[in-house]
């Protein structure tokens, strides 16, 4: 199963859902300010960002550019904090799967995230105007 971390507002978590549901893919929508990222999660994402917390972190957030923080000065621990005190400094969205977390900024990134049996299985998936979909619901419901 795929998990979005999404904002209201958003308009790159909406980019993000549109595309899985157009191709039928499995989602779970969870809002990044009442369902935070447990400590874990944090320290994984860290891990996975090619640049540090520039992957993660948008530094045109108000409370970055109003306390001038600097970052690249931070312990891991301490951003870990930092971003479990202020989720709203994360980029958005953030899709998450079994084995690994990414940010994801466009449908390229999001293409080579998403699993390939889960596209395989989307690919086969009916959908409502098609003259088999009575037929195909088990496939579509296995998707």
């Amino acid at each position: 199963m795929i998990v979005v971390y999404t904002s209201p507002g958003c308009a790159s978590c909406r980019k993000v859902k549109q595309w899985l549901k157009e191709r039928n893919l499995p989602y779970l929508e969870k809002n990044i300010f009442t369902t935070l990222l447990n400590e874990t999660e944090i320290r994984h994402l860290l891990m996975r960002s090619e640049n540090g917390s520039e992957d993660i972190i948008s530094k045109r957030s108000k409370i970055i550019q109003q306390n001038a923080i600097d970052l690249d000065e931070m312990t891991i621990s301490e951003l870990v904090h930092f971003i479990q005190e202020n989720p709203s400094v994360l980029k958005r969205p953030i899709i998450l799967n079994e084995r690994n977390f990414q940010v994801g900024y466009d449908e390229e990134e999001i293409d080579a995230f998403v699993p390939q049996q889960l596209r395989s299985l989307a690919q086969l998936s009916c959908n409502a105007s098609c003259p088999n979909y009575a037929g195909c619901g088990k496939i579509r419901e296995e998707a």
